[in-house]
């Protein structure tokens, strides 16, 4: 199965100019989705965690299956002023605008090895200022991966040497 069948380019969106790459057909196709699911596990065994942090909202469809396969657990990365009790906030330039994620508290103990999960690495300024929070709190950055790398937004080159694994490679 080529999971790339599965992510077409939609010209112009969000504005003119941007090859959006849609995951909705991935997600909708049982088989698609789970094979997307067993690619990422494979990669994440490359990287050995004590604990998944997926980026608000789609690092969350592959997250939680991930951390239930591997007997771990989710540390929600949401966008600032979204959580009841902050651990911990990093902010970063986004595509169109500043962005401010936070980390639950609690979310990240002094050692623990997380693995970063999302989508997709595009610009890499989200899972760069991931990784910098989980640092920040005492963590230690296992691995980042993703389900693609857009072509030519240099995101892996923002991730500062960090370990980075796709499963559908820069597309």
């Amino acid at each position: 199965m080529n999971l790339t069948d599965y992510v077409p380019v939609v010209p112009d969106f969000p504005e003119p100019g941007v090859g959006f790459r849609d995951i909705s057909p991935l997600l909708a196709d049982p088989e698609a989705f789970r094979a997307s699911v067993e690619g990422l596990q494979r990669l994440a065994e490359g990287h050995p965690f004590d604990r998944v942090a997926a980026f608000d909202a789609r690092g969350f469809l592959w997250a939680a299956p991930l951390a239930d396969r591997t007997g771990t657990g989710i540390i929600p990365v949401r966008k600032g002023g979204k959580l009841p009790r902050s651990g911990g906030s990093e902010t970063y330039r986004g595509e169109y605008h500043e962005v401010t994620i936070e980390v639950p508290a609690g979310g990240v103990r002094e050692g623990d090895k997380i693995l970063l999960v999302d989508d997709v690495i595009a610009t890499g300024e989200s899972m760069a200022a991931g990784a910098r929070l989980v640092e920040k709190l005492g963590g230690t950055v296992a691995g980042c991966i993703a389900l693609l790398d857009i072509a030519g937004l240099g995101g892996v080159d923002r991730l500062e040497g960090r370990p980075v694994s796709t499963l559908l490679g820069t597309i």
